[in-house]
């Protein structure tokens, strides 16, 4: 073992290892990492005041910030790389910002896999349906998550009605439900609609100006489709009539062929910006796909099952196109089931499932799939009670933001605005006065905190009764 007692004894590529590691360790905390946090996801241990002098250093070297004072103090990584693209024939200067990747925090394995699937096209080798990647997988002995992983989420995930009827939890957050999952797998679709905007649609059939039919007509088919879920929580499974059906709710009106909703595919696919070519023989896509649906059916692991059904359905692409709404949908089967929290998907970002996505397609990897799975079902968790008293401590981002958005609830429900007039509103005062990394995020809040507001919360934001009760009356 190296003594940390004197750094000028250490040598220089140790203490670069040492770096290397911390920041890792730092990134799992997106939101802010104490020293005691990251101490405990170190590969290796460091005395504590060792670490405080290696995180003060990476500070100072811009590789870090730190907030707060003391024990107080929360370090974490400066955003995601900014990737420039430059043409090899021809080199354009713009004058606009370059955009900023907002990502999460990711395993080594995970990593190694996003930087494959992003090497230009012609560098990845073309590939189609690997047979085995399927037939080598044994419910309850093979394991895409950890026994850890899978433990975690059942802590964060279990909610008091455990014994109840199937769907018993859903059904009490059903209105929440509806509107996240419809939006946020809409929007990793690449959907444009707001978060307020889809909670008008939704609740009053209004589409948005602007906006083109097929966006709204995706987002009605998450309702029909969640519907399905929770209504029939009893009956639905891995099974043809679960996910043909959901299937043919999804892609109601979508599809250029209407006959081939909730139908297995005769033709052809594929798949845009990937060297993945699926299977083309009808009667091997019928057969793999009853195979997929008898070994999820046998996983007992609702979350294993989840993410089974996440991985195997777009791999196999079986229908025509809607293949990974139909997974994400499908992966809520065993969590509504047992009365779990459901994933919603909430705050992920579209290129980190779209690579995770595409590492399966390619590589037949899990690892960064897996990574944003266990991410976004933590995060779909917080929106819901199951895990409130797991949160501890406050998100750093609201309240940094905490007086301006006090500050937008309260003029919306002051000026009686109605939703799509408070829409408009909160993207305006968004662009004003927040970054744009931060843009996207910030309206989700603001947004969702109008839509969490009753009159037992609106003290906080120096709200009278009467000033509440008159807003209502407008908001639709």
């Amino acid at each position: 073992m190296i003594s940390r007692h004197n750094e000028e004894d250490v040598p220089k590529q140790i203490l670069q290892n040492e770096f290397d590691l911390i920041l890792q360790a730092v990134t799992r905390f997106p939101d802010g990492g104490s020293v005691e946090h990251i101490s405990d996801v170190l590969e290796f241990k460091l005395p504590r005041r060792t670490l405080q002098r290696r995180l003060a250093l990476l500070v100072e070297q811009k590789r870090l910030t730190a907030e707060g004072r003391g024990r107080g103090s929360r370090y974490r990584r400066f955003p995601a790389d900014i990737v420039i693209d430059v043409p090899t024939a021809k080199l354009t200067l713009q004058t606009h910002a370059p955009q900023v990747e907002i990502y999460i925090p990711i395993t080594s394995e995970a990593t190694a896999i996003k930087h494959a699937v992003r090497e230009p096209i012609q560098n990845r080798h073309p590939v189609g349906y690997n047979r085995a990647f399927l037939d080598t997988y044994r419910p309850n002995e093979t394991y895409y998550l950890a026994p850890e992983i899978r433990q975690r989420l059942l802590e964060l995930g279990r909610s008091s009605e455990g014994e109840r009827p199937a769907g018993t939890y859903a059904r009490q957050i059903f209105s929440r439900l509806l509107i996240d999952l419809s939006w946020n797998s809409s929007r990793l679709e690449g959907n444009t609609y707001s978060l307020l905007e889809t909670e008008r649609l939704l609740e009053l059939g209004e589409t948005a100006e602007g906006k083109n039919a097929q966006e709204a007509q995706m987002i009605l088919n998450h309702k029909s489709a969640i519907e399905l879920l929770v209504e029939q929580a009893f009956e639905v499974g891995f099974n043809r009539y679960t996910i043909l059906n959901l299937h043919a709710l999804l892609s109601d009106n979508l599809l250029g062929d209407p006959q081939a909703c909730g139908r297995l595919r005769t033709i052809p696919v594929g798949i845009t910006k990937s060297a993945y070519h699926p299977l083309e023989v009808p009667q091997l896509i019928d057969e793999c796909f009853q195979q997929i649906l008898d070994t999820a059916a046998g996983i007992a692991d609702p979350f294993e099952q989840a993410f089974f059904a996440m991985v195997q359905l777009p791999y196999l692409q079986p229908f025509e196109d809607v293949n990974k709404r139909v997974s994400r949908l499908a992966a809520n089967v065993p969590l509504i089931r047992e009365n779990l929290s459901p994933l919603s998907f909430v705050d992920v970002p579209k290129q980190a499932y779209l690579d995770g996505i595409q590492g399966v397609y390619e590589l037949n990897r899990v690892e960064l799939l897996r990574d944003v799975f266990v991410w976004a079902y933590e995060r779909s968790c917080a929106r819901y009670s199951a895990v409130r008293r797991s949160l501890g401590e406050p998100d750093p981002f609201r309240l940094h933001y905490r007086a301006l958005v006090a500050e937008i609830i309260a003029a919306v429900v002051r000026g009686c605005m109605d939703k799509k007039i408070a829409g408009t509103f909160i993207k305006r005062i968004a662009a004003e006065k927040v970054t744009q990394e931060d843009q996207a995020r910030f309206i989700e809040v603001v947004e969702t905190e109008i839509m969490s507001l009753h009159e037992g919360n609106i003290a906080r934001y120096r709200l009278r009764p009467v000033q509440y009760h008159t807003w209502r009356e407008t908001w639709r």
